[in-house]
């Protein structure tokens, strides 16, 4: 069950692969400046996911104007989240929770999918500059996308 709104959020460090190489994400570093949108996904280079990322990036500009950074935030590495956001033209930083102890501390770590072992489940969090969780969502299923909808009505409040 993820984590509630009012919680916390569990600060990680995280590495995501861009032109010049790997690189460090680090949620805390927005703490004091932006707010931030987490997306947890299942898999890269599946139906839903490639759909769900790809709507983000074409808003992207939204969240921006509301003071937020998004972040995906999948167990795949960072190689293969590179090679899919390059492949699909993913404009958000994606993040690669090898380890799944993000996804864990999130309460969205799945303990098996279609017998492919533990992943992300989807979910969303608006998280403030302060560092507490304003929005907490997790769908259903993984076929099903968050309410970004809500994820935007939550970032205007904070603005």
């Amino acid at each position: 069950m993820a984590i509630p709104v009012g919680s916390k959020a569990p600060d990680f460090t995280l590495k995501s692969k861009n032109a010049s190489g790997l690189a460090d994400v680090k949620l805390s570093n927005n703490f004091g400046k932006k707010n931030t949108v987490l997306l947890f996904f299942p898999l890269a280079f599946t139906g839903v996911c490639t759909t769900e990322m790809c709507d983000v990036t074409a808003g992207l500009a939204q969240y921006s104007s509301l003071n937020a950074d998004v972040i995906g935030v999948s167990v795949d590495s960072p190689f293969a989240q590179e090679a899919w956001a390059q492949k699909e033209k993913i404009g958000i930083t994606l993040a690669s929770d090898l380890n799944k102890k993000t996804a864990e501390a999130y309460g969205t770590l799945l303990s098996d999918l279609v017998g492919l072992g533990s992943v992300s489940a989807r979910a969303a969090f608006v998280i403030d500059k302060d560092g507490v969780v304003q929005y907490s969502e997790q769908t259903p299923t993984p076929k099903e996308l968050p309410n970004l909808s809500a994820v935007k009505e939550t970032l205007a409040r904070l603005k």
